[in-house]
């Protein structure tokens, strides 16, 4: 980031302990780095990800899927929360909901979210265990753009990770994790300053 330019406003979504979440404050914490988390929001109102926001000194919200009469209306009130804070950048950080187009269309080519599998291998939930189920030999993680699929839109930074032959699901995901909180600080770094163009399916890193 040069001298005097203003941080990228990044705006978190997260449904749990949020690991992620602390990845990117504490990039953010960093000298130099060119953006800061402005809110976290959950759909879950004891998500730990809330505390670590607050530990933080990051705004908290949660915001209760349950008070709007469908998905779009919850999406829409998400989108009016980060445009009144001049979110650059969206962050899905463990959000165990799928966004919809709504959203994704509100905030086209700035959302991002992170997958413990090298997509398009293993899309959506338990992808540990898929990868296992499977016998893959290399595992891994993705940052990707979010689009309107599950785990479909254009793909940022990967990391492998080998599989072992007595991994179990925890073992592997606690492995995959440690690149995850690599990558994903990576990832916003590049978009903050400007590197990242979407062609089509690739992203091209200047």
């Amino acid at each position: 980031m040069t001298s005097g330019a203003t941080p990228l406003g990044l705006g978190v979504l997260a449904s749990g302990r949020g690991s992620n979440l602390q990845a990117i404050l504490d990039a953010c914490a960093r000298p130099g780095f060119p953006a800061r988390v402005v809110v976290v929001i959950s759909d879950r109102e004891r998500a730990q990800a809330l505390e670590r926001a607050r530990a933080a000194g990051v705004e908290a919200r949660f915001i209760n899927p349950k008070d709007f009469a469908d998905r779009e209306a919850f999406d829409l009130a998400l989108v009016r929360e980060f445009t009144a804070r001049q979110v650059g950048l969206v962050c899905s950080a463990g959000f165990m909901r799928i966004l919809s187009p709504v959203f994704v269309r509100a905030f086209a080519g700035r959302v991002v979210g992170v997958h413990p599998a090298l997509l398009p291998a293993f899309p959506g939930l338990h992808a540990q265990r898929q990868a296992l189920a499977y016998g893959v030999r290399v595992a891994g993680a993705t940052v990707h753009f979010v689009d309107d699929g599950v785990d479909t839109g254009p793909i940022i930074l990967q990391a492998s990770v080998p599989v072992h032959p007595d991994d179990t699901e925890e073992t592997l995901s606690a492995r995959i994790l440690l690149e995850e909180h690599r990558l994903y600080p990576d990832a916003i770094r590049l978009f903050a300053e400007g590197r990242l163009t979407i062609a089509g399916r690739k992203v091209l890193i200047r």
